[in-house]
């Protein structure tokens, strides 16, 4: 099948790979425009678009789909399918319909849970203990459409969001190359989403990732795991502000009051409105990620230093 790609960041790498290595002929591929990072801001391509010009691919990278020049790009294709993974831009209605077989969208959950643009963040911080992804057709809905294909995934109980993205990319590359084969056979068989069962996950910003220290332990750990690597959890000490890593419980420990520190020689621990947690690395403002023993020998933390906004109002 003559097929067009559409993907942004890593996790899109997978697929497009796999469509590389298939029979099917990527005819083009769309993705975001070079963005500037690092120290330096210079600008830099998407990881798809670095792969796909490496491929010799044509790459497109409009604002938006709303560009005529754009959509008669699209449509010039003739593509017979569309692919889509993590493109970060949404298909207007009228382009819909352009491939043959319009557009196939990989999303990394078992819809209708988490439909939206973080669903593996979303179901770590909830709790969910089983994911997976889905191909489904893209319809005006958001994430709405029938489903072509689904695979379940165990989140571990030390998985970040980071961790398990990967995985879910990696095992659903496969997925889309079987959606494809069905619809080319005449196999497909899409199943309805159920919309009594559908739960939203909504994009994270730096707010999500702060930690409320009076929040249970347990969602406390999942909340930093969820925001791991993006956007990253922190809190504060004082005015300034420390970045964290995955935690660990310390069911044992109950004395502290939510955000109160106790360090030791080879670990600290905070209070949460449960059980203590171990923090793990940490990283202080303008610094790079350390080890929370060394951390906090040089921060030289005064008895009963308190960590985060809610800790401050319990002084």
């Amino acid at each position: 099948m003559r097929v067009l790609f559409a993907g942004t960041p890593e996790a899109a790498l997978p697929t497009l790979s796999a469509l590389l290595e298939s029979d099917h002929e990527v005819v083009g591929v769309l993705t975001r425009a070079d963005a500037r990072k690092g120290r330096g801001r210079a600008l830099t391509p998407s990881p798809v678009a670095r792969l796909a010009r490496e491929a010799g691919l044509e790459v497109r990278t409009p604002a938006t789909l709303k560009d005529p020049s754009a959509q008669e790009w699209i449509r010039s294709l003739e593509a017979d399918a569309a692919v889509v993974v993590a493109y970060g831009r949404i298909v207007p209605p009228g382009l819909l319909a352009v491939p043959e077989h319009g557009w196939l969208n990989l999303h990394f959950s078992l819809l209708p849970a988490w439909r939206g643009a973080a669903p593996v963040q979303r179901a770590i911080i909830g709790g969910d203990e089983i994911t997976g992804a889905c191909v489904f057709q893209l319809e005006e809905g958001l994430d709405t459409g029938p489903v072509l294909g689904r695979l379940t995934e165990t989140i571990g109980p030390r998985d970040t969001s980071g961790d398990l993205l990967e995985r879910l990319a990696h095992r659903g590359a496969p997925l889309v190359l079987r959606a494809l084969e069905d619809i080319a056979g005449h196999a497909a068989a899409p199943e309805p989403q159920d919309e009594a069962l559908a739960t939203l996950a909504p994009v994270l910003s730096s707010a999500d990732g702060e930690i409320r220290w009076a929040d249970p332990a347990q969602s406390i750990e999942r909340r930093i795991r969820g925001v791991t690597p993006a956007p990253g959890a922190h809190t504060s000490l004082g005015a300034k502000r420390l970045r964290l890593g995955p935690v660990d419980l310390v069911p044992e420990v109950t004395d502290l009051l939510p955000g109160q520190i106790r360090a030791a020689k080879h670990e600290v621990l905070v209070g949460t409105g449960g059980c203590a947690v171990r923090l793990g690395r940490v990283a202080p403002a303008g610094r790079s990620w350390m080890d929370a023993a060394a951390w906090a020998r040089g921060a030289r933390l005064g008895a009963g230093a308190l960590l985060g906004a809610d800790a401050a109002g319990a002084r």
